[in-house]
């Protein structure tokens, strides 16, 4: 599925620090189990039973090719997005998923990520649009949203990550639902040589890449970064005081 925006880059394809404080011993934390045995999470196959609903808050880490870096989601900031993203990731979707949409030029914009590597997953995934969420926070550098088609209430899999201040953004739908809170030097390095996607650019087809997964993108964009893992880390409940 094509994702498509208008601005002043004209017509592009687009997608549709709580965290350092734990790390440095603030309230415990609980961490999903390891990606299920085989390929892919079978779950993953019937998104209508993946609607758990996501925690206040909650992490997540990704390790990629170039390093890790940390997304901290606040659910009152997009519910219904802050929901998909938590259920993508504890049942592993986004794991071996590649940044195939990365634009630096004429200036920083965005990363793109979120079609998983199996096209059977794509194809379960690509008609369970969520609604909208409306737009409470600003895409600022290192805010994550959405990727959406120009209708309303079509996102499903795909994010992006700005590199920069695209608050214009915030006018059409794209609503933010975390942010990376540590890391954003690993953001940066992903590679961006092939630039945006067919036909606008040279980087690779989202058709092709639905379609055929993995195996398009190791043949034909071998540079491209990607997700090795994701884990998931909430905060434990508080512990009830003893009388």
């Amino acid at each position: 599925m094509k994702l498509r925006m208008h601005g002043i880059f004209a017509v592009l394809i687009i997608l549709a620090g709580a965290a350092v404080a734990l790390a440095q011993g603030g309230a415990s934390m609980q961490k999903t189990a390891p990606a299920a045995a085989g390929p892919f999470d079978k779950a993953l196959l019937m998104p209508s039973a993946l609607n758990a609903k996501a925690p206040d808050t909650f992490d997540v880490k990704f390790t990629t090719s170039q390093g890790d870096f940390v997304v901290h989601v606040t659910r009152a900031w997009a519910p219904f997005g802050a929901d998909r993203f938590y259920n993508l990731v504890k049942h592993h979707f986004f794991d071996g998923a590649a940044f195939f949409r990365v634009i630096r030029t004429p200036r920083p914009f965005m990363v793109q990520f979120g079609l998983s590597s199996y096209p059977e997953v794509n194809r379960a995934w690509s008609n369970a649009a969520i609604k909208d969420d409306p737009v409470r926070q600003s895409n600022k550098r290192g805010m994550i949203s959405y990727a959406a088609q120009n209708d309303p209430n079509t996102r499903t899999t795909q994010v992006f990550i700005n590199f920069g201040d695209n608050s214009s953004l915030d006018t059409i739908r794209f609503a933010p639902f975390g942010e990376v809170t540590s890391g954003m030097d690993v953001v940066d390095k992903l590679y961006s040589g092939y630039g945006d996607g067919a036909p606008q650019g040279a980087g690779p087809d989202q058709d092709k890449v639905t379609n055929q997964g993995r195996v398009y993108l190791e043949k034909n964009f071998p540079k491209l970064d990607t997700i090795k893992t994701t884990t998931l880390i909430v905060p434990s409940p508080a512990a009830t005081p003893k009388p």
